[in-house]
């Protein structure tokens, strides 16, 4: 993730070593020749921990002072550090990179749920797309997966917030890509607040594809305000709003109403959806579209 230096890969004479940490062999816990506990510096002992509550979703102090073989004052220190940079959520004795009703999880965490359901909904969404046109992808994880199938339909103008998505169209041929600068938040990956927003205003899009945290009964919701700004700002902007949300998502509160689905033009979710909630929705008029997985 861009800006984080704990996060950095592994040095190339380490990587074996790392590895096999990976693999579940425990760090040393015993002091080296200096008195130090363990043999790896900081940063790739919070990477290894990382990678295990990022799988797990939440672990306890005492359950990852095992595992690893470090003290609890060592496990202390290391999510004291991963959460300052906003990867993880402290709870009570223990960790969490899972969503709340307050709180999104993190990228990095929202990145490996419902991976296939993502991937069959963008490449559905995919074919709204028509060369030529100017289209907004946003901070989302799952409008993220068009970047796998929009270079077929280029020429294209691609306007996002998502530094993911910048990443990943900066080398597509035929692919012009307009980045929304603003507040960058870590937690995203994306860019937000004031400066965002007034960039928006100044653009015009043929399509918006977006996804949100849940959805309860007819409406979609977020915990984050500034999340709601921008994707409401991104909203204003485009000719036509398409909804990605898989099944997961569907029946669950969050603190802040982003939308009504009846403001997208059609709603692309996947055959998890129980079959009365999706009645319910087109009863509502909503333009619902299921794909099967």
């Amino acid at each position: 993730m861009a800006g984080n230096q704990d996060l950095e890969g592994p040095r190339p004479g380490r990587l074996r070593r790392q590895t096999a940490k990976e693999a579940g062999s425990p760090l040393p816990n015993s002091a080296d020749s200096s008195g130090q506990e363990g043999s790896l510096r900081p940063p790739e002992r919070r990477r290894i921990l990382l990678d295990h509550v990022l799988r797990a979703g939440s672990a306890q102090i005492d359950e990852l002072a095992a595992k690893f073989g470090v003290s609890r004052m060592t496990v202390h220190r290391d999510l004291d550090a991963l959460a300052a940079q906003g990867i993880v959520r402290r709870v009570h004795g223990g960790v969490t990179v899972r969503s709340s009703n307050l709180v999104e999880s993190n990228f990095l965490y929202r990145s490996r749920l419902a991976e296939r359901e993502k991937q069959m909904l963008a490449q559905a969404a995919a074919e709204l797309v028509e060369p030529g046109q100017a289209i907004i992808i946003d901070d989302s994880t799952t409008a993220g997966r068009l970047t796998a199938f929009i270079p077929a339909r280029k020429p294209l103008t691609v306007i996002t917030n998502s530094l993911t998505v910048v990443e990943q169209l900066k080398g597509a041929y035929g692919i012009e890509t307009i980045c929304l600068g603003g507040h960058y938040s870590q937690r995203f990956n994306a860019f937000f607040g004031y400066v965002c927003e007034q960039a928006i205003a100044s653009l015009r899009a043929n399509t918006l594809f977006m996804s949100t945290s849940t959805v309860l009964g007819s409406v979609a919701y977020h915990q984050q305000e500034d999340v709601v700004r921008t994707k409401r700002a991104l909203m204003g902007v485009a000719g036509k709003r398409v909804l990605l949300v898989d099944s997961s998502k569907f029946g669950i509160p969050a603190l802040i109403r982003l939308a009504d689905l009846m403001e997208f033009d059609v709603v692309v979710t996947d055959s998890g959806i129980p079959s009365a909630e999706a009645e319910m929705l087109r009863q509502s008029g909503v333009k619902l579209r299921i794909v099967q997985v």
